[in-house]
């Protein structure tokens, strides 16, 4: 029953959206754009809802609309091309860049996205919809997802500029988190809270956070609960087979992310590889943001991979080993052997 509610809501508010956006797409057909940039607005219409319930039964929490990678149809493919072929002969388009950028967003095409959130501030330099946007995006794009640098000085501008700006606070509330200072984190979710639906799930995700930020301002775990939280044992070995390929300085990562949802680990740790054999426990302190941590899942993929470069990014030639999915609350070690060479 209730699977098939949440098919039936996504259903309905696709049809809604459809009907609204209609004379928009008829105004902007008169106006020369594209057939395709119509096809492009249904789709998406259709696409959205469908993955943002999907994602709500696999991951239960609003907060994290990240995690489901909707799959683009060649529909799309070719509208997203069409639309692109207007924006070059129509540059100021300001709306057309917005869309572009919501869509690319949306199939998780992050850099892509962010450059197209770049036109549209060109266009509109206080377009709030596109600061928050590109400051998203670009956390996404980089190595270590943090919201630091242009994106939040960016942020800073939205939410001055409209202090109910949701995601903004939010992802603002984040990046405070990222660099530690955890006073101004959760004062930044307070100021959130009163714009939320009292009782709804991202009310408590948000009051969740704001008192783990607390704790850390404190110095003090937020509950028993998070102090006992999930700890993941994890024994790393290098096979001898692969023992000359080991580069001097070479950086080892020991991860853990979710058995399905977004790519980001809920947990890692960065050591250096000549340590190896190596013992590393992951927690929920570990993790690189705070609505994607061990605690979120019931089972994670845990892997280990040796790095020439030190880059947190995958590469050719990486040492890589897995132990497969394992509960996250399993109690004995987790055993990995790295034995296989990243092509």
């Amino acid at each position: 029953m209730k699977l098939a509610f949440y098919l039936i809501a996504a259903v309905m508010i696709a049809a809604a959206l459809a009907l609204l956006l209609w004379p928009l797409v008829r105004h902007g057909r008169r106006q020369g754009r594209p057939g395709s940039v119509f096809a492009l607005v249904l789709a998406l219409a259709f696409v959205v809802p469908l993955a943002a319930g999907g994602l709500y039964l696999l991951v239960g929490t609003p907060v994290a609309l990240d995690g489901v990678t909707a799959q683009p149809s060649m529909d799309i493919d070719r509208a997203v091309a069409e639309l692109r072929d207007h924006l070059k002969q129509q540059p100021n388009d300001l709306q057309g860049w917005m869309l572009l950028a919501q869509t690319e967003a949306a199939l998780h095409q992050n850099a892509q996205a962010r450059d197209a959130y770049d036109q549209a501030l060109r266009l509109d330099p206080k377009n709030g919809a596109a600061m928050v946007g590109w400051a998203e995006a670009d956390s996404m794009v980089r190595d270590d997802h943090k919201i630091e640098g242009r994106a939040l000085d960016l942020l800073k501008q939205a939410v001055q500029a409209d202090p109910a700006n949701q995601r903004g606070l939010w992802l603002l509330g984040i990046s405070q988190f990222q660099h530690e200072d955890y006073a101004a984190s959760a004062a930044t979710w307070r100021r959130l809270q009163p714009l939320l639906e009292p009782g709804s799930n991202v009310a408590k995700a948000v009051t969740e956070q704001i008192a783990v930020a607390q704790a850390r301002a404190g110095g003090k775990p937020a509950s028993a609960a998070s102090a006992e939280g999930p700890h993941l044992m994890v024994q790393v070995q290098l096979a001898p087979a692969l023992r000359d390929k080991l580069k001097p300085g070479a950086a080892l990562f020991v991860y853990a992310r979710a058995q399905q949802g977004p790519p980001m680990p809920l947990a890692v740790a960065r050591l250096d590889a000549a340590q190896m054999p190596a013992t590393v426990t992951l927690t929920d302190a570990m993790a690189m943001a705070p609505q994607f941590k061990l605690s979120s899942a019931d089972k994670v993929f845990v892997g280990a991979r040796i790095s020439a470069s030190g880059q947190a990014t995958a590469q050719s030639g990486d040492l890589e080993g897995d132990a497969g999915v394992v509960p996250v609350d399993q109690a004995d070690p987790i055993r990995i052997v790295i034995d296989k060479v990243r092509p």
